[in-house]
């Protein structure tokens, strides 16, 4: 599948928020988009308007890209959320959150989703004692994620690790640092993701 191999920070530009896509640096005063907070390109501090059209897809395209996802993988979780009783949208960001590269960065064990999604393919992390290597893994209620024992000196994890106090650890996850393992104890809810997403405009723009 293709990856986006462009500059990161443009994406946050583009988008009008902090996807806080290159980690501990999006926090500190190099972060691109606290020095040029407007869109990219020669227009981009022009005055620009959206139709209904356009804001849906922004805010699609914001999801998509927070998450690290390609069009047709994050098509494939609306639809299978679209099957599913209850809410779509909060079904959606459910499994987007429950993504084993998703948990591993939840849990402090990588500075940005894009490295996590790294380690978790280099076969870093075992889920309930079996190596997994597939980034989009769907991680349940009482899973236990840990760090594989020939791994705990990789310099990126155990980095990771020393900032994790700078960021905030969501109340599902329960971390034991020292230990270099998490557990799930419940399964992600809507009011557990902070971030400010609009997914029923997702719904809207995938249901037209």
């Amino acid at each position: 599948m293709a990856r986006y191999t462009g500059s990161v920070c443009r994406l946050c530009r583009r988008e009008n928020q902090k996807l806080f896509l290159k980690g501990d640096r999006c926090m500190t005063e190099k972060c691109a988009f606290e020095r040029r907070g407007y869109p990219p390109g020669q227009h981009g501090q022009g005055r620009i308007k959206f139709s209904e059209y356009g804001l849906q897809l922004r805010e699609k395209q914001k999801i998509k890209r927070m998450y690290g996802l390609g069009e047709s993988q994050f098509r494939g979780l609306f639809e299978k959320a679209s099957t599913m009783k209850g809410i779509t949208g909060n079904h959606l960001l459910s499994m987007l959150e429950r993504r084993l590269d998703n948990v591993v960065y939840r849990s402090g064990f990588a500075n940005s989703r894009a490295d996590a999604r790294q380690l978790v393919r280099h076969g870093h992390f075992t889920v309930n004692g079996k190596r997994v290597n597939i980034p989009s893994y769907q991680i349940d209620k009482g899973d236990l994620l840990e760090v594989k024992e020939s791994s705990r000196s990789t310099v990126r994890i155990a980095s990771a690790l020393e900032n994790v106090k700078r960021r905030e650890i969501p109340q599902w996850v329960e971390l034991e640092a020292n230990s270099f393992r998490s557990r799930v104890r419940d399964l992600p809810a809507r009011d557990d993701i902070t971030a400010p997403m609009q997914e029923r405009m997702v719904v809207e723009l995938y249901s037209k």
